[in-house]
């Protein structure tokens, strides 16, 4: 009653701009509660907080083993490792047809009993159901709802450009195109694979390991420590990995997968639901003189940060830009770092280690995929109508004003405009 009676004598003011000042001061120090509340409820957790996940942590992990080991058709996938040109000795036919390719391995080859393991379970971990969804992600034949472009850049080198969709169930999913001028796609696979390089040029890993691998079909299982800001502990990913090649076009896997060798702990938290793949192939380039002397990346990306997803898709789309700038460089001192003869790391050896498929292959597991294909829309536009109640509007402005002048950080403004679209939802069906 008392809130309500404060509103009406703001609403008897004889101005509509004394109105509206006083309302801002109103709702000031409500929104600055509950911002102190956000960020102290994230820096300060306290351990009873983690009672219940802790209690239940075997099904919970079991439901997002399942998640994660058959991921729905409209998931994203991962940068296609690259295939080095090393002397291949072995090759060998599957039952399916699928052709086989292995090297020779240099003197740190794992355990044996690790490596056949691997190879026994390997149907578990990524298999040709994989490689299907990436085909028809890559063919834009998934079936799923049309992509909304959000990004178009370019440099004199590089171009990028990002898409994102929102579906009903799961995290947001991206999609990007990006073209490297005067670079193979064997160079470009090699990198984006190459963890002990990645960790001189993506300051956001600061901890990459190989827990397993099979030197028959090149899957890895690997480790991941990524450093996230202050306001939540870094996070850990256990991914499992491979790559087909399909003439000079490779279709390399990622995606998180269970390793029960390494235990789940508090900190860094791990993510399990997390997938990252990749198309590499030659293309034109844009000197439009003919030749193949691009290199094409398509990329389908989707993960469970554990993080609001409000607060992440802002942060994405305003660092995106920022982020994919410091990948050119990185590969421009890997090509360096190729071509004057620098040691191979055993992650870039393992991305020769490819499976062989036919385009025909290919092409039957496209043609699997439904006849509706998705429709990629030229702008981000929002489909809700206009319109709306007072107290509505009063959340969403008073969020507009307390982000204009309390802090012009990304964090804050994230975190107001998250938490005001929350409570305007709720407004609106109670």
């Amino acid at each position: 009653m008392a809130l309500w009676s404060i509103l009406l004598e703001i609403l008897k003011r004889p101005t509509f701009g004394d109105v509206l000042a006083e309302l801002v001061m109103f709702v000031i120090p409500l929104w600055i509660a509950v911002i102190v509340g956000v960020l102290v409820g994230w820096a300060w957790k306290p351990k009873w907080a983690n009672l219940g996940r802790t209690m239940l942590d075997s099904s919970v992990s079991k439901d997002s083993v399942k998640a994660v080991a058959s991921p729905p058709s409209s998931l994203i996938t991962t940068l296609n490792s690259m295939k080095f040109q090393l002397p291949s000795f072995m090759s060998r036919t599957a039952e399916d047809g699928v052709q086989k390719d292995s090297s020779s391995a240099p003197p740190d080859i794992r355990d044996d009993s690790s490596s056949s393991q691997l190879q026994k379970d390997k149907s578990s971990i990524v298999n040709e159901d994989d490689l299907e969804i990436l085909c028809k992600l890559v063919e834009d034949k998934d079936g799923g709802a049309p992509w909304i472009q959000m990004m178009d850049r370019s440099s004199p080198t590089m171009s990028y450009q990002a898409w994102r969709k929102d579906p009903e169930i799961g995290p947001t999913q991206y999609r990007t195109r990006t073209v490297f001028e005067d670079a193979t796609p064997e160079i470009v696979r090699d990198f984006f694979w190459d963890d002990e390089f990645r960790l001189k040029w993506d300051d956001m890993v600061i901890h990459a390991a190989i827990l397993e691998e099979c030197p028959t079909t090149g899957t890895m299982v690997v480790q991941w420590i990524r450093k996230f800001p202050f306001f939540c502990s870094d996070r850990e990913y256990i991914i499992g990995r491979r790559i087909w090649e399909s003439g000079r076009s490779y279709y390399c896997i990622t995606k998180g997968v269970p390793c029960s060798s390494v235990p789940r702990r508090n900190k860094p938290r791990r993510v399990d639901l997390f997938y990252s793949s990749w198309c590499i192939r030659a293309v034109e380039s844009k000197r439009g003189d003919g030749q193949l002397t691009a290199c094409e990346v398509l990329l389908f990306h989707h993960e469970d940060m554990g993080i609001p997803s409000e607060i992440a898709k802002l942060g994405i789309r305003h660092g995106m830009w920022g982020a994919v700038k410091k990948i050119e460089p990185g590969l421009r001192s890997y090509q360096k770092h190729r071509a004057n003869g620098g040691p191979l790391s055993r992650c870039a050896f393992m991305a020769q280690i490819n499976t062989k498929v036919s385009v025909d292959y290919l092409r039957c597991l496209e043609s699997s995929a439904s006849s509706s294909s998705s429709e990629v829309e030229n702008q981000d536009s929002s489909s809700r109508k206009p319109g709306g109640n007072m107290p509505r509007l009063l959340l969403i402005g008073g969020a507009i004003v307390l982000a204009c002048t309390l802090d012009q950080g990304l964090l804050t403004k994230a975190v107001i405009f998250g938490v005001a679209r929350r409570l305007a939802k709720i407004g609106r069906w109670s």
